[in-house]
């Protein structure tokens, strides 16, 4: 049995369908992130998930159990990470992991929690004193506080620095190697690639792609090259030599949809040595996610706030 099994899931709001027909699961031990743009359904769906509502269509389950007719056996077994709120501002931070510590039975040891979190030096600092990514490092750390079996985890490295990041992918990697089931939502693709088992991406309500990345890189079409080089070089003549489009996408990183094979490698690096143009780098594959993200849901990635509906 799946830890988390969605099945021709359909919300409404009224005249709109939010969500229309959605299916996936999660099992125990692995990360999958729900993927979409903003109005595509994600946050409808993690609230029947989360028993916030009851679907209009189709059913749920969390570890076996419905969210909602079994609420009071399920919720000690499951962890939610909030994107926003859910703290006294006025709290400290271990102040608030030993309160929730207190509402469940074996809870995590909350010295601990803020260890792995990275925030032992702000143990004595109350919320709102905190950064906003040390804010979502500290829910993070609540929502494991009673060793959940189940975790859903909603935007966990938002407004995190570099460093915070490394630790919530790590904290991210050993609640699935320890056999937790993690249901995570993000607009970070990057980070998705660097956590995700598979991706389950979502557009306008409807199930548009699920699987490991590999295997939605490997049908996604064309592979290419990427490379960084001083911006502004002459694309459509590098194109040419190549004979294939060159992209500038941000100043400096260029992108090529052509096979990555060791003569177009070579035509590439050779094209540059003749100009004396350093390669910053190179990369050849299949898409990356988001290559993948917006040739499956269009470029229309920002249709408003968060809300789903």
């Amino acid at each position: 049995m799946a830890a988390i099994d969605v099945d021709a899931l359909v919300v409404r709001y009224g005249d709109i369908t939010a969500v229309d027909g959605v299916g996936f699961t999660v099992e125990s031990g692995e990360v999958v992130t729900l993927l979409g743009p903003n109005g595509a359904g994600k946050t409808s769906t993690i609230e029947i998930l989360e028993g916030y509502r009851r679907p209009d269509e189709g059913s749920v389950s969390v570890l076996g159990l419905d969210p909602i007719v079994d609420r009071v056996r399920l919720a000690p077994r499951i962890g939610v990470m909030p994107q926003v709120g859910g703290v006294y501002p006025g709290i400290r931070c271990i102040e608030m992991l030993r309160l929730y510590a207190g509402f469940h039975t074996s809870p995590a040891d909350p010295e601990e929690l803020l260890e792995r979190v990275g925030l032992v030096d702000r143990a004595r600092s109350m919320w709102r004193h905190l950064s906003g990514g040390e804010q979502q490092r500290l829910s993070l750390a609540l929502a494991l506080i009673g060793h959940p079996q189940v975790a859903f985890l909603d935007e966990p490295t938002a407004g995190v620095d570099v460093t915070g990041r490394r630790l919530v992918r790590q904290v991210v990697r050993d609640l699935a190697e320890s056999g937790v089931a993690v249901l995570l939502t993000t607009h970070d693709l990057a980070e998705a690639e660097k956590v995700a088992d598979r991706v389950v991406i979502v557009d306008h309500g409807n199930l548009v792609a699920a699987g490991p990345l590999a295997e939605l890189a490997a049908t996604s079409g064309a592979r290419q090259i990427r490379f960084g080089a001083p911006s502004g070089l002459d694309a459509a003549g590098l194109g040419s030599v190549l004979g294939a489009t060159v992209i500038e996408e941000s100043p400096g990183e260029y992108r090529v949809d052509v096979e990555p094979t060791p003569t177009a490698i070579a035509t590439l690096t050779s094209w540059l040595a003749e100009r004396d143009l350093p390669l910053a780098d190179l990369r050849a594959g299949r898409h990356r996610l988001e290559d993948i993200f917006l040739t499956l849901t269009g470029n229309d990635t920002d249709r408003g706030d968060d809300d789903d509906h």
